[in-house]
């Protein structure tokens, strides 16, 4: 059976966006080539890719414009994976988005995500947003975190655990820019 991964950079805080979504503090670290080779790496294990409806827009939107109108881009591995990976979208509004390679989900999240499990192929990743990954954890479907913890404290933020949660600390990558990537595994 699939794995379902989850990937996502949080404060060391535990926040994994500021109150109102802000993403700013990502970036406070600066890039490190070593991380971002990681990044990909992650998203090559998988062959699709799981999102919440509330950040579809932006991640499709984004990608696909590094894609099309940014050929040199540094992002264009990671770009391309991001495009060319198949994508289901789970929403209870929406029965289609437009993106390429991108379907929309609308049926019951555990059940869905249990089929998405049992199909052949590579593992699974879900990158977000936070609630859509608060209810995956709350239903116990991840079965691996990766978290790339940044060194800044915000203070407030979104949280992607809303109640306790034991994980084992599988292992830890430690990178230039100070940020960690720190893999964990359900109890």
């Amino acid at each position: 059976m699939r794995k379902l991964k989850l990937q996502v950079q949080m404060t060391i805080d535990g926040f994994v966006a500021g109150p109102n979504g802000e993403l700013d503090w990502m970036w406070i670290a600066g890039k490190d080539e070593n991380s971002f080779r990681d990044v990909i790496n992650l998203a090559d294990s998988c062959d699709t890719i799981l999102l919440g409806r509330k950040m579809t827009r932006e991640f499709v939107d984004y990608w696909e414009k590094v894609v099309d109108t940014q050929p040199d881009s540094p992002e264009q591995p990671l770009a391309q994976l991001m495009v060319n990976l198949r994508k289901v979208v789970f929403s209870r509004t929406q029965t289609s988005i437009k993106g390429r390679n991108l379907e929309v989900e609308n049926g019951d999240l555990a059940t869905a995500v249990q089929a998405l499990k049992k199909e052949p192929g590579k593992d699974i990743m879900v990158y977000g947003g936070a609630n859509f990954v608060s209810a995956l954890i709350s239903l116990n479907l991840i079965d691996e975190y990766y978290i790339f913890r940044t060194p800044v404290a915000i203070g407030s933020g979104l949280s992607i655990f809303t109640g306790r949660k034991i994980l084992k600390l599988e292992s830890t990558t430690k990178y230039k820019n100070g940020k960690t990537l720190e893999k964990y595994l359900p109890v």
